[in-house]
């Protein structure tokens, strides 16, 4: 039976632990304010998404920013340097311009995928043609295939309509709503069935056709919104591959069906750079009592350069930055040191963040906290106790500090599940250090921002680009200030219902540290 001398003792212990969370704190409270009257987001909004601009890895323009970082945090009084881990094809995206010639002229919206061949100045001039439809099987097609020497060939479906889903579904009636979604599902099993007797599927197509003598690839990756193409990066070797927004992309498709021959000519410009070295940028402000315990702030830097990579991940990078800026001017003597990564080569696999969780492994043992935001401009809305059996007990706590108007619109999730992948708090999730994913409100983000040639500054909204500062300082100081080591102790995992068995915690995998070989 527990005493009451003990039962106060406990209390007086838990009132001791949250008392610098309690109200009144000038920590906390100067943070909010500067951070709500002299927020510098959309300052570094513009330096890093206008001036800047996309960050694909191995591109000077991904070095820039690495650089760029460095002399912000030191222009705040804190320590900042960037640390290699690999190398990467180097590669500089130069102009595309893209004209029809016949059987009118007309200026084609589109450009060139990342790490595209280049064509020199003059560009190349072909006729687009498509791909045969029912192809009985690859003898089929191998005989066919001579058709492409000296062609663009177009590699993807011809899309039934260039609406999205929800504005058919505010203005069409439910009848045809559902016929063109009975249409388009089949057309998309046929074209994959087509590409499938042909011996091929959308990728290993692209070389077939090179090996065949194609002047070039046409394509076009929707992203099921007005105007939005996702994009990625080429597959070709010598000749170059553009993507074409939707609307060019299926006029020329009719034009090439109703044996108009269209005529292109594809300026589609780059420069090889050989191989460059690949950084992250690591800052931090050094704990005065523990410093060898870490909280650590985490965002991935690089992009795709479709567009300017705002919301994936500038937004997260603004996030993790101007909550330094706060942290620094207001607690520049934490507890533990604070650490923020903005890692490099997470869209081609976690590969910054694994290498620094490879290369570190004494800090990783030493983790207090990671918290990292990767998903959109939005406000945080869902935190996850990320597999961690007492996860609720510190995070509940550090949470009790932010303000009403912004824990109001967050649901928690306890105990959660690792992440197995998907951001970078999954490389130290699975090495065992108890690292949390901020989720963000959507903004559209899958259709209009994600990959997307749209991801520019003007998608950004700095209200819940604020609030998710403010929301990450406050976490990072309540984590620093902890009297308390978080527990790593891990839950039991579930069954997997696919497959019977029992789901294990995600290994640590190592990263890519030689990439983007043709």
């Amino acid at each position: 039976m527990i005493s009451k001398s003990s039962i106060l003792s406990l209390a007086l212990l838990f009132a001791v632990s949250l008392s610098f969370a309690q109200d009144n704190n000038p920590v906390i409270e100067n943070m909010v304010k500067e951070a709500n009257e002299n927020s510098q987001l959309e300052k570094l909004a513009h330096e890093l998404l206008d001036v800047v601009g996309p960050r694909l890895v191995g591109t000077p323009q991904m070095q820039n920013a690495h650089d760029w970082a460095v002399a912000k945090y030191k222009s705040w009084g804190i320590d900042a340097r960037n640390e290699k881990w690999g190398e990467w094809r180097g590669w500089e995206r130069g102009i595309t311009h893209i004209d029809m010639l016949s059987p009118r002229v007309q200026t084609i919206q589109g450009m060139q995928l990342a790490w595209n061949p280049s064509t020199s100045s003059d560009g190349v001039t072909a006729e687009a043609i498509v791909l045969p439809e029912n192809i009985k099987d690859s003898l089929d097609f191998v005989k066919w295939l001579p058709n492409v020497k000296g062609k663009f060939v177009m590699v993807s479906m011809k899309q039934p309509t260039g609406r999205p889903d929800y504005n058919w579904e505010e203005f069409a009636t439910e009848e045809s709503f559902e016929k063109m979604k009975e249409a388009r599902d089949e057309q998309s099993q046929e074209w994959r069935a087509n590409l499938n007797r042909a011996g091929y599927n959308g990728r290993s197509i692209i070389t077939a056709l090179e090996d065949a003598g194609a002047s070039g690839i046409i394509a076009s990756y929707w992203s099921r919104g007005f105007g939005v193409n996702k994009i990625f990066s080429a597959r070709t070797k010598t000749i170059p591959t553009v993507d074409l927004e939707l609307e060019d992309y299926t006029m020329l498709y009719r034009l090439a069906e109703y044996g108009s021959k269209p005529t292109l000519k594809i300026v589609a410009e780059s420069k090889e750079l050989g191989r460059v070295p690949t950084f992250n940028t690591i800052a931090e402000i050094k704990g005065s009592e523990k410093p060898e315990e870490y909280v650590i702030l985490s965002a991935h830097f690089d992009s795709w350069d479709g567009a300017t990579g705002a919301t994936d991940n500038g937004t997260g990078t603004l996030v993790m930055m101007e909550a330094m800026r706060l942290l620094k001017k207001f607690y520049p003597n934490p507890r533990r040191t604070i650490l923020v990564g903005h890692w490099g080569s997470e869209e081609q696999g976690l590969n910054g963040s694994r290498a620094f969780v490879e290369d570190n492994p004494e800090i990783v043992k030493n983790v207090q906290a990671l918290f990292n935001q990767d998903n959109g401009t939005g406000r945080v809305v869902n935190i996850s106790g990320a597999g961690f059996l007492h996860a609720y007990d510190y995070l509940s706590s550090w949470l009790n500090a932010v303000p009403d108007d912004i824990t109001q619109h967050i649901e928690t999730n306890f105990p959660g599940i690792p992440s197995g992948g998907g951001s970078d708090n999954a490389s130290f999730v699975a090495a065992g250090a108890p690292a949390f994913n901020l989720s963000a409100l959507n903004w559209s983000y899958w259709n209009y921002t994600w990959h997307t040639n749209r991801d520019t500054y003007d998608k950004v909204v700095f209200d819940d680009v604020r609030s998710n500062a403010i929301l990450t300082a406050i976490l990072t100081y309540m984590a620093s200030e902890d009297p308390e080591t978080t527990s790593r102790e891990k839950i039991v995992l579930p069954i997997n219902p696919r497959t019977g068995e029992q789901r294990t915690w995600p290994e640590p995998r190592s990263p890519q540290r030689d990439g983007g070989r043709n």
